[in-house]
C-alpha cells in the first residue's frame, strides 16, 4: 500500500518529504514486527541486538563500550541492558583483569540455544523482501546509506 493510503495524506510538501515520512513510517512497521517477534520470546529488540553482537564475538568476550558501539539503537543502555540479561542467565560477565574499572561480557549456551531458536524466524523476515529483486535492494541500501549521511 502506498504511504498516502497508509496514513490518510494525499499530498506532500515536496518529494522529499515524502521519503522522509516513508522512511519513519516504514521504520516504525518493521520495528512493530520485530518486538512482536521478540516479546513473544521474553526479550527486547534491544537485548537481541546485545546478544545477536555476542555471539558474533565468540569465542571472545566483548566489553560494555564495544556492545554500546556496536548497538543499533545508540540510544540505549548497554549496562543496563546487559544486567537484565545477566539475570535471564542469556550472559555472564566478568570484570576485566587488565583493567579492573571494565566489565567482560560473554554469552551463555542458554544465550545461544535462544538466538538459535530466533534465527529462521528471523530469516522469515528477511526472507519477505525477496520478493523485490537483489539490483533493487543494492540500490535501496545505498540511498539509505546516503540519507544518514546527509543527515548527519
Amino acid at each position: 500500500m502506498e504511504i498516502e493510503q497508509e496514513i490518510k495524506q494525499e499530498k506532500f510538501s515536496s518529494p522529499y518529504q515524502k521519503a522522509i515520512i516513508n522512511v519513519i513510517f516504514t521504520a516504525n512497521h518493521i520495528q512493530r514486527v520485530n518486538n512482536a517477534l521478540m516479546k513473544e520470546n521474553g526479550l527486547t529488540i534491544q537485548q537481541y541486538n546485545i546478544l545477536r553482537i555476542l555471539r558474533g564475538q565468540l569465542p571472545n568476550a566483548a566489553s560494555i563500550q564495544l556492545l554500546t558501539d556496536r548497538m543499533l539503537d545508540k540510544t540505549s543502555n548497554a549496562s543496563r541492558l546487559v544486567e537484565k540479561l545477566r539475570v535471564k542467565e542469556y550472559l555472564e560477565r566478568s570484570i576485566c583483569n587488565e583493567d579492573r574499572r571494565s566489565v567482560n561480557v560473554i554469552i551463555t549456551e542458554k544465550g545461544l540455544e535462544l538466538l538459535n531458536t530466533l534465527d529462521p524466524k528471523i530469516e522469515n523476515l528477511q526472507n519477505s523482501l525477496k520478493t523485490i529483486p537483489e539490483n533493487e535492494i543494492n540500490q535501496f541500501n545505498s540511498t539509505l546509506n546516503k540519507l544518514r549521511n546527509y543527515l548527519k
